[in-house]
């Protein structure tokens, strides 16, 4: 299994999660960070802006779907034909082990 983090920005957090689900991949967790990428902020006028609002959703996923998600999330999440720096990033983590604890069992 793999765990897919994925940055995005916040107006596009609704079109990533409904793509997603419409592919049969409805399971996730989203919070809110702040942070920075390369471009470093932005500056609007004189007011410069370190730090930007972003959304971070965290999927598991089987290894043959983790291609299927990617592809998923990078159409959904880029803005323009061509995208623009902000869109976000994607990272992915093996997952060693996981656990339901209703069930108090490991999964499979």
């Amino acid at each position: 299994m793999k765990m897919i983090f994925a940055i995005v920005r916040p107006k596009n957090v609704y079109e990533v999660n409904n793509a997603l689900a419409e592919a049969g991949f409805a399971a996730s967790s989203k919070w809110t960070v702040t942070g920075r990428g390369r471009q470093q902020g932005i500056q609007v006028g004189e007011v410069v802006y370190e730090e930007m609002t972003k959304n971070l959703l965290m999927i598991a996923a089987d290894d043959e779907d983790k291609n299927e998600i990617i592809d998923i999330i990078m159409d959904a999440a880029q803005t323009g034909e061509t995208g623009n720096s902000g869109d976000g990033k994607i990272f992915v983590l093996p997952i060693e082990e996981s656990y339901t604890i209703s069930s108090q069992s490991k999964d499979d």
